[in-house]
């Protein structure tokens, strides 16, 4: 593990990809409002794998010039995954609980990539003495589940796995490639999954609807979703071998709950005080931990 004070940067970048979520969120919204989920989602992966796809161009990096194992390129079939699961908790439960749960199973899956050494990562074993920091975690969420559908909990708890599982694989493709090309691949297979699951599960969704003498929104800003996303998966995958996936989660979970709330107070008026109180611990128990790794290297 990165030596306390030493990581400064990577943590930082951590928050910041949080905050990236949130106005990401946003932006997606308003396009899923306008297409649907499933169109939308294959909108914001075409803009996406056009962004990328300029930027490797003018780096003049060859993507397709090496290749590695197979299972490395499939973060952004993960990351589909992720959306379709959390589509579909989405309205059955609170956006507070999709959001709690999603955590959880990042924090488990993060804690068994560190403990272990999944998908060739480095190893962060996690020791006793964190139990504090990590009993605080587990109530911030609980503080934030506050409906319950036993099928829409479940599928969330999962989306949170098939986040980790993207990223790891994202960032280890990165570690072999660069942080550009492995973004590259990404959007590449996640568009190939999002039309998979448009033409299965997308209904009457048209990705070219007839809006008369409007084809586009006037909100032009909805269309941007897939640029952010190019930027939260880039840091990413620079921190994602830097620091602990458990760590990383939380940085992420933080930067976003505390940056939603924000949104959530700028745009609807209103202040989640479940997020709030849970963000709190949550970030109360990280700092705990990380105050003992302090210790453990000074």
């Amino acid at each position: 593990m990165i030596e306390a004070g030493g990581g400064g940067m990577y943590y930082l970048l951590s928050l910041l990809s949080g905050v990236l979520i949130s106005l990401m969120l946003v932006f997606n919204g308003g396009l899923t409002e306008r297409y649907g989920i499933y169109s939308a989602t294959v909108i914001i992966h075409v803009v996406g794998l056009l962004l990328i796809t300029a930027i490797v161009l003018l780096k003049r990096e060859k993507p397709f010039a090496v290749r590695h194992a197979w299972y490395l390129y499939l973060g952004g079939a993960a990351g589909v995954l992720t959306t379709v699961f959390t589509n579909f908790a989405f309205g059955r439960i609170s956006v507070t609980a999709i959001l709690a749960l999603g955590l959880l199973g990042q924090s488990i899956a993060g804690i068994m990539i560190d403990q272990f050494g999944l998908f060739g990562m480095p190893k962060h074993p996690f020791s006793g003495r964190k139990l504090i920091g990590l009993t605080l975690i587990l109530i911030g969420i609980a503080f934030m589940i506050n409906s319950f559908e036993l099928l829409a909990m479940a599928v969330s708890l999962i989306a949170g796995v098939t986040i980790i599982i993207s990223r790891t694989l994202n960032g280890k493709l990165a570690d072999f490639t660069s942080v550009r090309t492995s973004t590259f691949f990404n959007y590449v297979v996640g568009l190939a999954g999002a039309v998979i699951a448009f033409m299965i599960i997308g209904g009457g969704e048209v990705l070219y609807p007839d809006f008369g003498i409007e084809p586009f929104s006037p909100n032009w800003w909805i269309y941007f979703g897939g640029v952010l996303g190019v930027a939260v998966v880039l840091v990413c995958n620079i921190v994602v071998v830097k620091i602990s996936a458990f760590y990383l989660t939380l940085l992420i979970f933080i930067g976003q709950v505390f940056s939603g709330i924000v949104v959530d107070i700028i745009i609807f008026r209103e202040l989640s005080y479940n997020a709030l109180t849970g963000g709190v611990l949550v970030a109360m128990g990280l700092s705990a931990n990380l105050l003992l790794d302090k210790k453990k290297y000074t």
